[in-house]
């Protein structure tokens, strides 16, 4: 039983416990290219989530990791077979009504460890944060906590040489023969200001990619899997750290 994973922990190891930091992470369910699994999200939120919180819990901060939800926003995705939708205002709804909980039970800091390209929570958490007011709301991307190309050869975003090494890693039997899966290329938007990065439009996965990747995964190894999982780990038990030790009414300096 790992004391700060709360669907591993008991009532009696919580009863006289004091949490300051509730940590959700938030995957999706949708294809990964040909060869990794729907819930590569999920298993990768799992993995950082329960391996951050190792190294914080043990440092002394007093954090929970809760469990993750498994569903994200691919409105983008809407054609693509058995790829579950989650809207952000459903996804408002269920942050409202958790936060709830937390709020009654008095853990005053939530960190929502995001895993998932298409959700965004920043407008989410503007608007819970007026609903509770002496709680103290952040959240994370963990797929942006490092450098990637200190890590991989070729980058992407979606079932690319990252997620295919940390999945190798993780779990090598959900993962098919390299030579199974697409390249992972896709196609721009003919929209300049879009190609630069200022400007922005959801893409149509279908019209942008033919296998549902995006990044070249055949460079992939579970050995670049193990390293990255441990350095962004570290990176991330660090953030929760310093939640955890925060006081919400002297943050600023």
């Amino acid at each position: 039983m790992r004391p700060y994973i709360l669907a591993e922990t008991n009532w009696k190891a919580l009863k006289e416990e004091k949490i300051e930091l509730a940590v959700m992470p938030w995957g999706a369910t949708e294809a990964h290219n040909y060869h990794l699994p729907y819930g590569t999200d999920v298993y990768e939120a799992d993995a950082f989530g329960a391996a951050a919180g190792k190294i914080a819990w043990e440092a002394g901060a007093k954090v929970m990791i809760l469990p993750t939800i498994p569903f994200g926003v691919n409105t983008g995705q809407s054609d693509i077979y058995l790829d579950m939708n989650l809207n952000p205002s459903t996804q408002l709804a269920i942050l409202k009504d958790l936060v709830t909980v937390l709020h009654r039970q008095g853990i005053p800091k939530l960190l929502i460890l995001n895993s998932h390209g298409g959700n965004d929570f920043k407008t989410i958490l503007r608007e819970i944060g007026l609903l509770f007011p002496d709680m103290f709301f952040s959240t994370c991307n963990w797929f942006q906590a490092m450098d990637k190309p200190k890590y991989f050869e070729h980058m992407g975003d979606h079932a690319d040489e990252m997620e295919t090494s940390l999945i190798m890693h993780l779990h090598s039997h959900l993962v098919l023969p390299l030579e199974e899966a697409g390249d992972g290329s896709d196609k721009k938007s003919k929209v300049k200001a879009i190609r630069e990065g200022w400007a922005w439009a959801e893409r149509k996965w279908s019209m942008v990619t033919e296998d549902t990747g995006i990044g070249n995964p055949k460079a992939s190894t579970p050995e670049k899997g193990e390293r990255f999982l441990k350095d962004t780990s570290e990176k991330i038990a660090e953030l929760m750290i310093d939640l955890a030790n925060l006081d919400i009414n002297d943050r600023y300096e």
